[in-house]
């Protein structure tokens, strides 16, 4: 994922969590924001040391990233995105990260249907 592309600092993160509308599923919450100054979208994920040990939670945020950098075509831009892992994440394969992260964008309505951008 390219850097221009990511959430880092702590005050992009809580300008999100204050003003931004959240979602979830069993395995990760979403919290999104619009944000009308930039043509893609912004992405930041968290893994608590809740989760685990920092090779899961590293490896948690590496499948997060990879699911969203595949699918980033169907991603609506101008969004901030912070996709925070619950403790159900640990052990999760790609697919089933990979379903999961494509629900809660869809739940949240932030996918283009398949073929349409």
């Amino acid at each position: 994922m390219q850097g221009s592309l990511r959430l880092r600092k702590r005050e992009e993160f809580s300008k999100v969590y204050r003003h931004g509308q959240s979602t979830a599923n069993l395995k990760f919450v979403l919290y999104y924001m619009k944000n009308k100054r930039t043509d893609h979208f912004h992405l930041g994920v968290s893994v608590s040391k809740k989760v685990g040990s920092a090779v899961v939670r590293n490896r948690i945020r590496r499948l997060v990233k990879e699911v969203v950098r595949l699918n980033a075509d169907r991603i609506k831009i101008n969004f901030d995105l912070i996709f925070i892992a619950k403790k159900a994440a640990d052990g999760l394969t790609y697919d089933e990260c990979s379903k999961n992260v494509l629900h809660i964008l869809n739940k949240a309505q932030l996918l283009h249907p398949i073929g349409i951008v």
